[in-house]
């Protein structure tokens, strides 16, 4: 009897999130089998071109796929998933940004963002299990939008607590709970219930 393969776990940057001390990229370097969506040249901040970026790197891929995605990466994943149909076991959509409101100084203006493909913000549920993990200060959304878009996607809602974005700048760096919730999505069913992490429990 064949087994089936486990998954491919493939990362999903954000638009400046191709960072050595990123979570993402200290995962990527720790479980087996992953590959990372490259950083693009040119049209970074070009929705089809990081989509497309995306479909690229899974039409390489037999077998079973999860996703890991971070800030614009969520994004990139949700618009993927409007217009493609490869079979995905999971994703988790971490720290999603609120491109339909004006993000802080230093990050793209909304016109920018509407003029590169961005909004509106897919709201309809996504063709597999998903998790979206939330911080309660995210400069970049507010926890209420966050948690408005889960329930759009059909995703499970994790909320983290205050951890800023989730990147360095927030201090992380390792996020030891990433590789849980991979294991959880390589064999996940969909879910609704918020889980809240215990008082001093890292996030």
């Amino acid at each position: 009897m064949s087994r089936t393969p486990p998954p491919t776990i493939v990362m999903v940057p954000g638009l400046r999130d191709h960072m050595p001390d990123h979570w993402q990229t200290i995962l990527a370097n720790t479980i087996a089998n992953c590959r990372s969506v490259p950083p693009l040249e040119k049209d970074r901040l070009n929705r089809r071109a990081q989509v497309a970026a995306l479909d690229e790197v899974l039409s390489d891929i037999r077998g079973p796929v999860v996703l890991v995605a971070h800030s614009a990466g969520v994004m990139t994943t949700v618009h993927w998933a409007q217009r493609h149909h490869r079979p995905v076991k999971g994703a988790l959509l971490a720290a999603p940004p609120d491109f339909e409101r004006r993000l802080p100084e230093g990050y793209p203006t909304p016109e920018t963002l509407a003029g590169n493909g961005w909004t509106p913000t897919p709201r309809t549920p996504l063709p597999f299990p998903s998790i979206v993990a939330a911080s309660t200060n995210d400069p970049l959304a507010h926890a209420d939008r966050v948690a408005g878009l889960a329930r759009a996607w059909g995703s499970r809602l994790v909320v983290l607590g205050p951890v800023g974005h989730l990147n360095p700048a927030s201090g992380y760096g390792a996020w030891p709970r990433a590789e849980a919730f991979v294991r959880e999505l390589a064999g996940a069913s969909p879910g609704v219930s918020a889980t809240r992490p215990a008082p001093g429990q890292t996030p």
